[in-house]
């Protein structure tokens, strides 16, 4: 069934809002405890950013492997922009020290800012690129050990595709506010592996269908990461 996109929206919100207030640190408070602001710069023209899913965690955990199929929470995240299953899955999970997420959609050119507090030593975090089938952007396992107080780092991030939809650009599957179609669908349609997103085609370079224009495309990098070291 459609989804329209101020529904998608709004739910959204509502759901991050929540989760916002749901991280959660396994270890406590500790001397070990480190705090982390970690602002996501949307790049794009055109590509809005669903609410940013963040992960502080250990080597055990990891979000994506190239090749490797993607996990019913990535799959939401991807299609849809729902987070909050990848959220839980991350937070019953020994290796993940704190989650937390963004409380809202972040448009083009804007940027968000999220902390974090836990014993984990590597960053990762995933949004979903709105105006897509199931383009998402990801920054996976960096590692934050070796920042001192205050300092700050930034790092680049691409576009991947969760390998679940076919990337028809139509405005019946695409969930944002180019097209307002379908978000989520448990049933996978396209090769079923993550690789590097191919792109926007779009209605302007000539693929039948396409709900999406040329303002929609984006170039690698599509966001800019940057974490600063608070405690």
């Amino acid at each position: 069934m459609k989804k329209h996109t101020g529904l998608i929206m709004t739910a959204l919100l509502l759901s991050t809002l929540f989760l916002q207030g749901c991280g959660e640190d396994h270890n406590g408070a500790g001397a070990s405890n480190r705090s982390y602001e970690v602002t996501v710069v949307n790049l794009t023209n055109n590509q809005p950013f669903s609410p940013v899913a963040t992960v502080m965690h250990s080597a055990a955990y990891q979000i994506i492997t190239l090749g490797g199929t993607a996990s019913i929470g990535l799959e939401r995240l991807a299609e849809s922009g729902d987070n909050s299953v990848l959220i839980s899955d991350a937070n019953a999970l020994p290796a993940v020290s704190h989650t937390a997420s963004g409380t809202g959609v972040i448009p083009p050119a804007a940027q968000e800012t999220v902390t974090l507090t836990g014993s984990g030593t590597l960053l990762t975090l995933a949004s979903m690129l709105v105006n897509s089938n199931d383009a998402f952007i990801a920054v996976n396992a960096i590692e934050l050990g070796n920042l001192a107080k205050n300092e700050t780092m930034t790092v680049s991030a691409r576009a991947y595709d969760a390998g679940t939809e076919g990337n028809s650009e139509a405005a019946s599957d695409v969930p944002g506010p180019a097209a307002g179609g379908e978000g989520f669908n448990s049933a996978r349609n396209n090769r079923n592996f993550v690789t590097v997103h191919p792109g926007i085609i779009s209605m302007d370079d000539g693929l039948a269908g396409s709900a999406l224009d040329e303002s929609h495309r984006f170039d690698n990098p599509v966001a800019k990461i940057i974490i600063k070291r608070i405690s």
